[in-house]
């Protein structure tokens, strides 16, 4: 995740720079090579005239979204950016059972991270419309005991270590394909207007991970699909104005699969959405 926004930032920067670049440039009238040859000079700083208009009409656009008639849009977006707290549900209970009590976790620390990339939708009236949308998750749990969860185990298993960890994570990531029901009211008298939008959700695991940090072994990662399952299916609901709203996820298959003393054991996520 780190990588990722050290990644888009990067590329932010380097994008800034390149359009300041661009609007330095000389035009035409100003400081000319007064041994240049004038018509080739004039030629040249059109193009780049033209190439700055360019630039500049891509920068106001929105994200790239191709609309097809005035009801069907397909393409790159970003937004419904959820950021919010994971739950673990035991049998229908927040209290975890003594076979999971090892998954003991920070409440406060223990989080929900996501966001949409594509999106595929058909809008019925200004009132409604549904959308197939494509983006990726991260389900955050900071455990609370220094345990190490095991690789290449045959079922979920952990050992106890002789190390106090200062960040001790266990975390999944996931392909994330939402179907969304969206409804909206009419604009206010600022122009804002009301969502809710509710629809079930799938999705397909990319990776587990385990993230530790002590004094005594300093920083280690570890990855596998820690019986985390591979494929998982729920419903979810956001309700919000303008664009910021709430949020709340629950997916109704085991959060782990070929462990059986994990059966039973859910996930729900909840928190604030940005980009509605």
């Amino acid at each position: 995740m780190k990588r990722f926004l050290m990644l888009s930032t990067f590329l932010f920067c380097l994008f800034s720079n390149a359009f300041a670049q661009v609007k330095t440039d000389t035009i035409p009238g100003s400081n000319a090579p007064a041994d240049s040859d004038s018509a080739k000079y004039y030629k040249t700083n059109r193009k780049i005239i033209k190439f700055r208009l360019k630039l500049d009409s891509l920068r106001a656009r929105p994200l790239p979204i191709t609309t097809v008639g005035s009801k069907l849009h397909f393409g790159i977006i970003f937004s419904h950016f959820d950021l919010g707290f994971s739950r673990l549900v035991d049998n229908g209970s927040f209290t975890l059972s003594p076979a999971n009590k090892f998954l003991d976790y920070k409440g406060g620390k223990t989080a929900y991270v996501g966001f949409d990339v594509l999106q595929l939708g058909y809008r019925f009236n200004p009132y409604f419309k549904i959308y197939l949308a494509g983006g990726f998750d991260w389900t955050l749990i900071r455990l609370r005991q220094n345990i190490t969860i095991q690789q290449n185990a045959p079922t979920l298993t952990y050992t106890t270590d002789q190390v106090d960890y200062s960040k001790n994570r266990f975390s999944a990531s996931y392909l994330r394909i939402p179907l969304a029901f969206d409804f909206r009211t009419k604009d206010d008298k600022r122009g804002n207007k009301f969502r809710f939008t509710v629809g079930p959700e799938i999705g397909f695991l990319l990776n587990g991970k385990v993230k530790q940090i002590s004094g005594e072994m300093g920083k280690k990662k570890f990855y596998d699909n820690y019986h985390f399952s591979q494929f998982r299916y729920g419903a979810y609901a956001r309700a919000g104005y303008k664009n910021l709203g709430l949020f709340v996820k629950y997916y109704g298959n085991n959060m782990f699969e070929n462990s059986p003393n994990q059966n039973g054991l859910k996930s729900m996520h909840f928190g604030l959405t940005f980009g509605l």
